[in-house]
């Protein structure tokens, strides 16, 4: 299958990390196993047959109420549409999935990195986010 898409730019567009205070820092490091990824993707026509889509990540714990950090990157890429004849449904799998596969290696690396440099210098994501996974159990 031909190319349908191209990636002109990708960049960090926010960024928010909150660590109000050092029993915060110390409760985050001891309870990361608890921490868990969350994604959302939104995307938005831009001018020329470009798209934006925003992918934010954003890592947290779901089960303390307090003394917990607060993580989460959102990740903009614009995309121009090369097939003009393109399907709606493809245009989805695209967002959703093609450019999510392509992209998240790098976004990963930069928001670990990040989170590292922020004070959680032994952190490791856990198991990978399967975009292809996430998307065909949308279609069901």
């Amino acid at each position: 299958m031909e190319n349908k898409y191209k990636i002109i730019v990708s960049y960090i567009q926010d960024l928010s990390i909150e660590i109000p205070n050092p029993e915060t820092l110390i409760s985050v490091r001891n309870t990361i196993p608890e921490y868990q990824m969350k994604v959302d993707i939104t995307s938005k026509p831009l001018k020329r047959k470009m798209i934006e889509v925003l992918t934010t990540l954003t890592y947290e714990n779901p089960n303390k109420k307090k003394e917990k950090g607060f993580f989460q990157i959102k990740y903009a890429t614009a995309i121009d549409i090369l097939d003009l004849q393109i399907k709606k449904t493809e245009l989805e799998r695209i967002i959703l999935s093609d450019l999510q596969v392509k992209i998240y290696p790098e976004l990963e690396e930069k928001f670990l990195t990040i989170l590292r440099k922020s004070g959680l210098p032994d952190l490791k994501f856990g198991s990978k986010i399967d975009f292809v996974k996430l998307y065909n159990e949308r279609l069901n």
